[in-house]
């Protein structure tokens, strides 16, 4: 349960960090609360998880879902290029 906490919180640490772009510097009313919404959730769930899982692991698994996310986009491009070809 607690490493579905941590993906679920990476996964939302992606939603934040994209919307930050859509806050134009939080000057735009709407997208800067959905962005600090979604924000406080993902360091709440982070935290959660930290109760149990040593803070280093928390961390880098958190961090590490963008980075997997894209590795996984990258193959299933490569995938699909050779099965169209």
């Amino acid at each position: 349960m607690v490493w579905l906490i941590v993906i679920f919180a990476g996964l939302l640490e992606i939603v934040w960090a994209v919307g930050l772009r859509y806050t134009d510097g939080f000057t735009r009313l709407w997208p800067s609360v959905g962005t600090l919404l979604v924000m406080g959730v993902s360091f709440f769930l982070l935290s959660l998880a930290m109760r149990t899982l040593p803070t280093g692991t928390v961390y880098a698994v958190w961090v590490g879902i963008p980075r997997i996310i894209s590795i996984l986009l990258i193959v299933l491009g490569i995938i699909g290029l050779k099965l169209s070809s």
